[in-house]
C-alpha cells in the first residue's frame, strides 16, 4: 500500500492525514497554536510555531497510521491563506509575527489605495477588492514599520510568502522559494489574467519583486523535502485551503459551489476557464491550475463563523465545549427577535466595511443564553445567505445545491437553519476532510497516483441533505431583519 500525506495548516491548528487511494483518513494528528492579539483589531502568528507544529504533526500521523514516512508517494498542503510571513533569506528567521488573514491594520493603507483611485486597477488585474483582508497590504506593513525591513528588502535580503511558501521554504531547508496560483491569487500582488506578478501593483504597494516566490500551479513536483522525518519525499500539490476544499468536494464542473465553515466562511463556485468579474463585490479568483489549464471561481469571504461559537466558550462562557452550542440554541424554537451580527474584526463580502464591529440587537428581558446561542448560529447562516444572492446574480446561475464541510458543519441546528434561509438543499459531504483531500489529490494527480480527476470523482459521496422547512415569505422576514441589524452594526468605529 501507498499514501498520500496532507498538510494542512490552518487558522488555529495545524493538521496532518494520510490518506490511502481511495481517500480513508489512516493517520490523523492535530494541534493548536498561539493567537496573539496585540491590539483590537490585529491578529498574529509566529511563523516558527506554526513550522514546529506543523512538522511535528506530520511525523506523528505518519505513526499513527503505523506506516513508514517511505510508503508515502507525496505531499500535499493546503494553507490558511493571505497569513503574511516576511523572513530573512540567509537566516530564515521571520523578521517579526505573521500577519494573520483577518488582521485589520492595514484598513489606512487601504483608504489611502482607494483614494489614488486604485479600485478599478486592483479588481481589473487581481480580481480583489480592495482591503485589508489581502497580502499586499500586510507585506507593506511590515516593511513599513519593521525597522531596517524596508532597507533589506530592496538589497533582497528578504522573502516573502504565504504559509504555503513558508512551509515549503522550511521542508527544503531553503532551497524552494515558490507559491502556487490559488495562494499567489489572494496577494493583491498577482495578475489573475497573466497569471504573473504585476509591475503596477508591485508599485502602488512599494514590495520589491526580489522578496517574491516563483508561481507554480496547483499540481506539480516543487521540490523534495529534506526535513528529517520526512526526507526525499516529492512536494507535489498546493491549494489554498479555500480551492484546497471547492477540488475536494469535486466541484469541477462550472456552476457547483460549496461553503467551508471554519474559523471564517468561505463559498466558491467554480466559473470555468473565463473569471467572471463581479458586479456585487465578490472576488473572482484562480480556483486552481493543472495540465497547464487555469479554472476560476467566484469567491465570498465571511471573517467570522465558528468564530464566533469560540467567542461564545471563551468570552461569554455560556458554552463549555463548541458542540454545546447546539443543545443550546436547540432550547428555544427561535431567537425571539435577537440578531447577532459577528462582525468582530469587520465585514467580508459583500459588505467589505473593515469598520463594522460585533453587536447584539433586539435583547429583551426575556432574553436567555439560548436566544443568544441561537443568535449567533443564524448570524453565520444569515452571512452565507448575502453570498449565495450575490453569486448567483453575478454568475446568472440558480444554484441547484450547496456542498458544505468544515468544522461547523456537524452541527445540525446550523445546516437547516441554513437550508431555511438560501431555500435550496444544503448537502454534507460523508468525507468532511474536504480541504486536506483537496491537497492530497492534486498530490497525487502529479505523481501519478491517480491518472485522473474523473477517477477522484467517484470516490465523493454525501452524508446528509438538508431541505428547506419554511416559505419564502418567512425567509424574506428574516432577512429583513438581519439587513436592519448589520445596517446599524456597519461603520461602528
Amino acid at each position: 500500500m501507498r499514501y498520500l500525506l496532507a498538510l494542512d495548516q490552518g487558522t488555529t491548528s495545524s493538521r496532518a492525514l494520510v490518506i490511502d487511494y481511495s481517500g480513508k483518513v489512516i493517520g490523523l494528528t492535530q494541534k493548536e497554536f498561539t493567537q496573539f492579539l496585540p491590539q483590537p483589531g490585529w491578529v498574529e502568528h509566529d511563523a516558527d510555531e506554526i513550522w514546529a507544529s506543523q512538522i511535528g504533526v506530520a511525523a506523528d500521523a505518519i505513526a499513527r497510521a503505523g506506516i513508514s514516512h517511505q510508503d508515502i508517494v507525496a505531499i500535499g498542503i493546503t494553507n490558511q491563506r493571505e497569513t503574511t510571513v516576511v523572513w530573512d533569506r540567509s537566516s530564515g528567521e521571520p523578521v517579526g509575527h505573521a500577519i494573520v488573514w483577518q488582521d485589520r491594520r492595514t484598513a489606512s493603507i487601504c483608504d489611502q489605495m482607494r483614494a489614488d483611485g486604485l479600485v478599478p486597477l486592483v479588481q481589473e488585474k487581481t480580481g480583489l477588492v480592495i482591503d485589508p483582508y489581502f497580502s499586499g497590504t500586510k507585506v507593506r506593513w511590515i516593511l513599513d514599520n519593521v525597522p531596517g525591513a524596508r532597507e533589506k528588502a530592496e538589497r533582497g535580503e528578504l522573502a516573502f510568502g504565504t504559509i504555503d511558501s513558508w512551509l515549503i521554504w522550511k521542508l527544503t531547508k531553503g532551497q524552494v522559494h515558490v507559491t502556487d496560483e490559488t495562494n499567489a491569487s489572494r496577494t493583491m500582488l498577482f495578475n489573475i489574467h497573466t497569471q504573473e506578478w504585476d509591475d503596477e501593483l508591485l508599485q502602488a504597494l512599494q514590495v520589491p519583486r526580489s522578496m517574491l516566490p516563483t508561481p507554480k500551479s496547483s499540481s506539480e513536483v516543487y521540490g523534495e523535502a529534506e526535513a528529517a522525518s520526512l526526507e526525499g519525499l516529492p512536494i507535489a500539490g498546493v491549494a489554498g485551503d479555500q480551492q484546497a476544499a471547492l477540488f475536494g468536494q469535486m466541484c469541477n464542473k462550472p456552476g457547483m459551489a460549496k461553503n467551508t465553515y471554519g474559523t471564517g466562511c468561505f463559498m466558491l463556485m467554480n466559473t470555468g476557464t473565463e473569471p467572471v468579474s463581479s458586479k456585487n463585490h465578490l472576488l473572482t479568483t484562480i480556483a486552481w491550475q493543472k495540465n497547464d489549464k487555469t479554472e476560476y471561481a467566484l469567491e465570498g469571504s465571511i471573517f467570522v463563523a465558528g468564530a464566533v461559537v469560540q467567542w461564545m466558550r471563551d468570552g461569554l462562557g455560556i458554552i463549555r465545549t463548541s458542540s454545546e452550542s447546539e443543545a443550546l440554541a436547540e432550547g428555544v424554537p427561535d431567537s425571539g427577535g435577537v440578531y447577532l451580527v459577528p462582525a468582530f474584526v469587520g465585514l467580508g463580502a459583500p459588505h467589505w466595511d473593515a469598520y463594522a464591529r460585533g453587536a447584539i440587537f433586539g435583547l429583551t428581558r426575556g432574553s436567555t443564553s439560548a436566544h443568544i446561542a441561537r443568535a449567533a448560529l443564524e448570524g453565520i447562516a444569515f452571512q452565507v445567505a448575502d453570498l449565495l444572492t450575490a453569486m448567483e446574480s453575478d454568475s446568472s446561475i440558480k444554484l441547484a445545491e450547496l456542498r458544505v464541510d468544515g468544522g461547523a458543519c456537524s452541527n445540525n441546528l446550523l445546516m437547516q437553519i441554513q437550508a431555511d434561509l438560501l431555500g435550496v438543499p444544503v448537502v454534507r459531504a460523508a468525507n468532511t476532510e474536504t480541504t486536506a483531500m483537496g491537497a492530497a489529490y492534486l498530490a497525487g494527480l502529479a505523481v501519478g497516483f491517480y491518472k485522473s480527476t474523473d477517477e477522484i470523482s467517484s470516490q465523493w459521496a454525501s452524508d446528509r441533505t438538508f431541505a428547506p422547512k419554511i416559505g419564502s415569505d418567512e425567509r424574506q422576514k428574516l432577512r429583513e431583519g438581519w439587513n436592519k441589524a448589520l445596517g446599524r452594526a456597519k461603520g461602528w468605529i
